[in-house]
């Protein structure tokens, strides 16, 4: 257990660079404040530890990088750290510690900026600090993941569908923007082993993961494939949907033509009308592009696309509200 704290706290300062109490240190780790001391003689016979105005550092080395940015590149980066720190559904620990260390680095040119990213960093370890188990749980997937992407290796996934288990090749970790939810959660998109199904995965939602030996390679033609998708309500978390259009007119199914799509099937309908059976990309450019065809198609499935064009629908005329 000893050995275990002593690199815990080497992580603790290495991603707190300005120095941390002795009591802060205590209550990150979850010990009493009077066995810090022994953790710290332990660690300082590794690595160059040292005291100045009773916060604890590790001494940066002569060769170490820096960074130097201007004052607004500087100005840009605390904004973007804003964001992450308001958008990003699970705060995550490496997030903060990142945060830090270019903070550190823009002290002597821009010190008011560096203290804003420095309290960014702190509200996120704050936020990881107060639902420690949940954040825990993903770091913990998400580290298995990135060490796979890097270094090209299969990663066997535990989900709580009723696949169980699967084997992924990943392909990319990401944010995924989520329309009208305000959410965007983090992703793994990648293919199953064995075939040739791509899917998108939310990271909160893998239960367990771990790396396997076996390597693989990310194609330099990749393009979207058809998804692995059980449950038809959740299309956020897909590349490609299944789509049945009513057709007026049949031209208008030429607005598709710069998405990414399968081929069209026409069926003839009593009516005279058409319906069109493919399947499109999941992105905005599709909503726009059904925008576009005005009366010209109808979506007729999937019934959850259906809905979230009506509510895009019902936005617009809302902002038109005074004037309809």
């Amino acid at each position: 257990m000893k050995g275990e704290r002593v690199a815990q706290l080497e992580l603790l300062l290495r991603s707190h660079p300005e120095g941390l109490r002795r009591a802060e240190i205590a209550r990150r780790l979850g010990v009493h404040r009077s066995t810090i001391s022994r953790y710290v003689e332990d660690l300082s016979q590794h690595i160059d530890i040292y005291e100045e105005n009773n916060l604890i550092k590790i001494r940066p080395k002569e060769d170490d990088d820096s960074i130097a940015l201007s004052v607004y590149e500087s100005l840009a980066f605390n904004m973007s750290a804003e964001a992450l720190a308001s958008d990003t559904a699970i705060q995550s620990p490496h997030l903060a510690s990142g945060l830090r260390k270019i903070a550190m680095n823009m002290r002597t040119y821009a010190p008011k900026v560096s203290e804003n990213i420095l309290a960014v960093a702190e509200r996120i370890d704050q936020n990881v600090q107060r639902d420690k188990s949940l954040s825990s749980h993903f770091s913990k997937i998400l580290e298995v993941l990135i060490d796979a992407w890097v270094t090209g290796r299969m990663v066997r996934l535990g989900t709580d569908d009723e696949d169980g288990e699967i084997e992924l090749a990943p392909y990319f970790i990401g944010f995924r923007d989520e329309d009208g939810e305000g959410r965007k959660p983090i992703t793994v998109t990648g293919r199953l082993r064995h075939t040739k199904d791509i899917v998108t995965l939310d990271i909160t939602k893998i239960t367990q993961a771990t790396l396997l030996e076996e390597t693989y390679t990310i194609p330099d033609n990749l393009k979207p494939f058809r998804m692995s998708q059980k449950d038809e309500t959740d299309y956020d978390a897909i590349d490609m949907i299944p789509l049945v259009l009513s057709v007026r007119e049949k031209s208008a199914m030429n607005s598709f033509s710069s998405l990414v799509h399968t081929p069209f099937s026409f069926t003839h309908e009593e009516d005279g009308r058409l319906t069109c059976t493919f399947k499109a990309e999941n992105s905005i450019e599709l909503m726009m592009r059904l925008f576009q065809c005005g009366r010209s198609v109808t979506i007729v499935q999937p019934e959850s696309y259906r809905r979230k064009y009506l509510t895009y629908m019902r936005d617009i005329l809302d902002s038109y509200a005074e004037e309809v």
